[in-house]
């Protein structure tokens, strides 16, 4: 096959749901609601720079409003285009229900390389996009609620908050229309990290189930197992530092615009974020073997593959000299249509997408609550928590009085058990726990149906089972 037949990610998302729904009893009706995306707003507005009018092209997608508001990040890249973010918006659909996010899906992006205009520049560009879309409840706390994606981020999302609240002064919620929010500015802690982090918790999870390590021909823990990254954004820099630092893994491979970096040893994957954000690429990186043709890194023996910046990188012509047996989707559709079929007769246990990286919209409904509830997460009980653990510890310190030599407390076990949770806190544990109950329910089908024969046709068989209820409460 060459990559001239090589489906588009928006054919590729259609493909993968096609091959879910074969496996389904819907209604005819209800299964083509499901599938179309319901409506997409094109935009091109006008902002003068540089003594010169600049026309953008921008889009928003609403693909499911079987829950509102409809939730979807907003990119900036030269290659966003119409079909791109209608799939985006599908797939923001389907995650959302598999981790029981009360959103729908959308999506929107503008057509711009960011690194071309200066931070004034850029602001005045979002600053219009943003009025574009919010006059048309595009942007709206209950009704469509944007969050960062590829070019954008905490910046871009402050502009768009204080522009709908600039257009909405009497709405108490209006940092609710936006998530992805520095935390100055009505965002939440650990956001930024969320969406690695949730990476970090679905290899977790995966790791703790035999039946599903052996699958991947895998055994063992985290700890020890090769990794190699591509893309060190902030997706694969979180997910690679956590697993590295907290879990013991070796990321013996980063992949980055300009070339990869290869190490068996491991990489410092602080050391090597430092060296790009200094000279814009890995190259000329001391302590690893450069190679100039990083997609060759994705060939390279490892135990997992995380594939976290681009869609399409693993396609028809290289899935088969793909070695790694577990992949892990960080990034939006990584892996085709067809080289998906192409590994999974090789046998290749791939983490899907829609589930990999839900931590960041998982962490977006965390911060949309805090901004609906006006307070943040453990103001109310972290003291009274500490208070009642101290009633704890003042027993326990008299019992090791009296107890003498013979029993004390165990060194730090005071101070770690008197902490009450802090937001940060409370935001991974629920993030951990989101992860682990969405796949659990993935793991379920894949293992008690025997015409499910991987995960990503399992997460697409919940999901849209919880669309489908959803429409079906609603009396459609």
């Amino acid at each position: 096959m060459s990559s001239r037949t090589e489906p588009s990610f928006r054919e590729s998302v259609d493909l993968m749901f096609n091959r879910a729904v074969s496996l389904m009893d819907l209604p005819p009706g209800l299964e083509e609601k499901i599938r179309v995306c319901n409506a997409t707003y094109t935009v091109r507005f006008g902002v003068r720079l540089r003594g010169a009018m600049h026309t953008f092209t921008g889009y928003r997608s609403v693909h499911s409003e079987h829950m509102e508001p409809v939730k979807g990040g907003i990119r900036y890249a030269t290659g966003v285009n119409q079909d791109e973010v209608e799939a985006l918006a599908a797939l923001m659909t389907y995650k959302c229900a598999l981790v029981e996010a009360p959103f729908g899906g959308s999506k929107g992006g503008l057509c711009i390389d960011p690194r071309e205009y200066d931070e004034h520049e850029l602001e005045l560009i979002t600053r219009r996009f943003a009025y574009e879309l919010a006059k048309r409840d595009l942007i709206n706390p209950s009704q469509n609620v944007p969050a960062p994606d590829m070019g954008t981020g905490e910046r871009e999302m402050a502009w768009i908050a204080d522009q709908y609240a600039r257009m909405n002064t009497t709405d108490i919620n209006a940092k609710a229309c936006v998530t992805g929010k520095p935390l100055n500015a009505g965002g939440i802690s650990g956001r930024v990290e969320a969406t690695g982090r949730g990476v970090q918790y679905a290899l977790r999870e995966f790791f703790r189930y035999e039946e599903d390590k052996a699958a991947a021909g895998l055994s063992g823990k985290l700890e020890g197992k090769r990794i190699i990254v591509q893309g060190l954004g902030n997706v694969g820099y979180h997910a690679a530092k956590f697993l590295a630092e907290e879990d013991g893994s070796l990321i013996t491979g980063i992949i980055e615009r300009d070339g990869g970096l290869y190490s068996a040893d491991g990489l410092d994957v602080e050391a090597v974020r430092n060296w790009i954000v200094k000279h814009d690429g890995v190259a000329g990186y001391p302590d690893a073997q450069f190679v100039e043709d990083g997609s060759l890194l994705l060939e390279e023996e490892c135990d997992v593959l995380i594939p976290a910046a681009l869609e399409g990188v693993i396609n028809l012509e290289n899935a088969e000299r793909v070695k790694a047996p577990l992949i892990i989707e960080a990034a939006n559709g990584p892996v085709t249509a067809g080289a998906d079929e192409v590994l999974r007769k090789k046998g290749t246990v791939i983490i899907p997408d829609m589930y990999a990286n839900a931590g960041g919209v998982t962490v977006s409904y965390f911060e949309w609550v805090k901004n609906l509830s006006h307070i943040r997460f453990g103001r109310m009980q972290r003291r009274q928590e500490e208070a009642r653990h101290q009633l704890v510890i003042d027993e326990l310190q008299r019992l090791d009085d009296v107890m003498g030599d013979t029993w004390s407390m165990s060194p730090n076990f005071k101070d770690k058990y008197l902490r009450g949770a802090d937001e940060l806190e409370l935001v991974r544990s629920g993030l951990d726990d989101t992860m682990r109950v969405a796949y659990q329910s993935m793991r379920e089908v894949w293992h008690s149906r025997d015409d499910v024969t991987d995960l990503r046709t399992a997460a697409y068989l919940v999901s849209i089972d919880k669309v489908a209820k959803s429409y079906h409460a609603k009396g459609l």
